[in-house]
């Protein structure tokens, strides 16, 4: 496992393809968290998990807790496994198929192809069931229902009888392409005529600008309905911080998995009606936001001080104070500690920048 050092410690960054997370994974996370960092889990822009605070020896360990947990599948690939879906694909009834066999079969596919741990870190699979919200997050292949997209722009590309082999393809053509101009490339965005000449290894027209999609931004807080006559609740962690409480409580809460979205929050599917309202009464008191109205929602932050070096301010402190005080927000707001906007939100958002001199409020 591929620890980083940070100002507070060791970080490990935990991939939840599709951001599916079981309930005993979760335990064993928090369990982690608590003996061996901080015992709060960070929730990642990409739909991920991050452990942050870890000691110099932790790393052995938690790479234990976590492929004992099946949380870490694949030594050589872990890195490369960033892949987002729509997190009510399947359960809702929207929708133009279930991605969740879609997402299972690329990881696995992905994990059995030796050459695609050869992708660079921050390269982005995106896996929207037609609904539009994750094609707008900025994917380097992606599907949209099963339409291939390369760098959020749709082709002609067709998935078929299996879309995961088509990502796969659209994953080995980047690879390729990447080599051919200089293989420095971290994104397909970044190369030069990317998604056009991605697209003709393919043997498929490329899209245009005018084709990007304008999705949702993502599940709604609070109750949806789902298949069957259960629910979704979906909650609010504020600034993206699971504390002990809250992640016991999810694990209290949860029937089988949580799901954890690239909008910092998360979703407990498949309640009984009957249970929903109790369930919300638990992690309201644990400090998650379920109601619709919660004055968190769209308030993120990066780490800031101490956890980020180059930060200039506590900015999860700030903003907390600023939430706490009544801050009135018609976009989302995220605060951030320096120049390098880690975390920010795609769309239109306020930013509130750290500087020597105070915050300077952007949008």
């Amino acid at each position: 496992m591929q620890v980083h050092a940070a100002a507070d410690g060791g970080l490990a960054r935990v991939r939840l393809p599709g951001g599916r997370l079981p309930v005993p994974a979760l335990a064993v996370l928090r369990a982690a968290a608590a003996d061996l960092g901080d015992p709060a889990l960070e929730l990642t822009s990409r739909g991920n998990v991050q452990i942050r605070g870890l000691r110099p020896d932790a790393s052995p360990e938690l790479a234990a807790r976590l492929t004992a947990a099946g949380l870490l599948p694949s030594d050589t690939h872990e890195r490369v496994r960033n892949i987002i879906a729509s997190p009510l694909s399947g359960r809702d009834g929207l929708g133009e198929l279930d991605v969740r066999p879609v997402v299972a079969a690329f990881d696995a596919g992905l994990c059995a192809d030796p050459a695609l741990a050869a992708l660079p870190g921050r390269f982005l699979v995106t896996i929207d069931d037609g609904r539009g919200d994750v094609s707008p997050l900025g994917g380097d292949v992606g599907l949209h229902g099963d339409r291939l997209l390369l760098a959020g722009l749709p082709t002609a590309g067709r998935g078929g009888d299996n879309p995961a082999e088509l990502l796969l393809r659209a994953s080995r053509a980047f690879l390729d392409e990447r080599a051919a101009q200089g293989g420095t490339a971290w994104r397909l965005a970044e190369l030069t005529d990317g998604p056009a000449r991605v697209a003709a290894r393919l043997g498929f027209a490329p899209g245009t600008d005018v084709d990007q999609f304008v999705g949702s931004p993502g599940p709604a807080v609070g109750r949806a309905p789902q298949v069957g006559g259960l629910v979704a609740l979906t909650v609010v962690v504020p600034l993206g911080l699971l504390t002990p409480e809250q992640s016991a409580a999810l694990v209290a809460a949860a029937p089988g998995e949580i799901i954890v979205t690239p909008w910092r929050t998360v979703v407990v599917p498949d309640v009984p009606v009957e249970e929903a309202g109790r369930l919300e009464s638990l992690l309201t008191t644990a400090g998650l936001g379920t109601d619709p109205a919660t004055p968190w929602a769209g308030v993120t932050a990066c780490a800031g001080r101490p956890g980020c070096a180059k930060a200039l301010a506590d900015v999860r402190a700030d903003a907390r104070a600023a939430v706490l005080s009544g801050l009135d927000h018609a976009l989302p707001v995220h605060w951030v500690g320096c120049e390098r906007r880690c975390g920010a939100p795609k769309g239109r958002h306020v930013e509130m920048l750290a500087t020597a001199d105070g915050y300077r409020v952007l949008s």
